[in-house]
This record gives C-alpha cells, sequence and structure tokens, in this order.
C-alpha cells in the first residue's frame, strides 16, 4: 500500500506543469501590480542567482527612454544588466504612483531611479541615475561601473 502512495505522489510531480517562466517587466504600465512584479522578480532572483534592479520611472520620462536607448545602443550593458539582474519598471505617473509599495523604499528625488535588491529582496542600494549621465545622455562608462559595482559576488 505505501508503494503505491509513493508511486501516486511521483506520477502526480512528474504530470504537474512547471512554474510558468518568469516575465520581465520591461515597460511602465500603471496597470500592474507593481508588489507582485518585485515579489516574482525576487524568486527569479533567487533561483537564478542574480540580483533585482528595479528601474523606477514612467512614459512621461525623457531620461526613462534615453536609459532604454542606451540598453539599445550598447548591447554589452545590457548583457551585463540581464546576466547580473532581473529588471522591474516600476510606473511612477499620476495613473499610479505605486505609493505603497514604493514606500518600502527610500524616498526618490527624481526619475529614473534605481533600486537595487539582494535575491532575498533586501534593499542594498538606491541611486538616481543623474549620478550616471554625462551632459545629455547616460555615460556607458558609469553604467557599466554601476552595474559591476552591484553585481552578485560569483
Amino acid at each position: 500500500m505505501r508503494t503505491a502512495i509513493v508511486a501516486i505522489v511521483l506520477l502526480l510531480f512528474a504530470c504537474a506543469e512547471p512554474p510558468p517562466a518568469y516575465e520581465a517587466v520591461h515597460h511602465y504600465d500603471p496597470a500592474r501590480d507593481a508588489a507582485k512584479d518585485i515579489d516574482a522578480a525576487v524568486a527569479e532572483a533567487a533561483r537564478s542567482g542574480r540580483r533585482v534592479l528595479l528601474e523606477v520611472g514612467g512614459e512621461w520620462c525623457i531620461w526613462c527612454h534615453r536609459l532604454d536607448a542606451l540598453w539599445q545602443e550598447y548591447p554589452n550593458l545590457a548583457e551585463q544588466l540581464e546576466a547580473n539582474f532581473v529588471m522591474v519598471k516600476v510606473n511612477f505617473s499620476p495613473d499610479n504612483e505605486n505609493r505603497q509599495v514604493l514606500s518600502r523604499y527610500p524616498e526618490i528625488p527624481g526619475y529614473p531611479h534605481f533600486f537595487v535588491l539582494d535575491a532575498d529582496g533586501s534593499l542594498l542600494h538606491s541611486q538616481g541615475t543623474g549620478q550616471l549621465e554625462t551632459d545629455d545622455h547616460h555615460d556607458p562608462e558609469k553604467v557599466l561601473a554601476f552595474l559591476t559595482k552591484w553585481a552578485p559576488a560569483r
């Protein structure tokens, strides 16, 4: 009888569908549940040995669009980001300021803003992206230095 129960349990596990693959949040969307997105990113970071990079901003933010352009223009930066971080864009706009979830973190003086979380969800660093700019653009060398500094130790 015991063997039959074990066999049934093993069969159920074998037939169970694997959990859905993590889907990164690469767009600011006021309709999204930022708390759920962050929880999913933390779970993915723990599973994959990466950290979480929250990027807070909105579609209204020119510097947010410039940051998106940087990832496109410099594939090496995008690769560094993907290899070491699970990125989540958290919307901040009149439609949804995400006050409740953002109250977990230090005050944001400007946008876009980064929060680096460890794989357990604890805050490691709060960073305004203005410090990563040169003139009218994000500086690829400064961004690379930031990504390298906050990447998980391997």
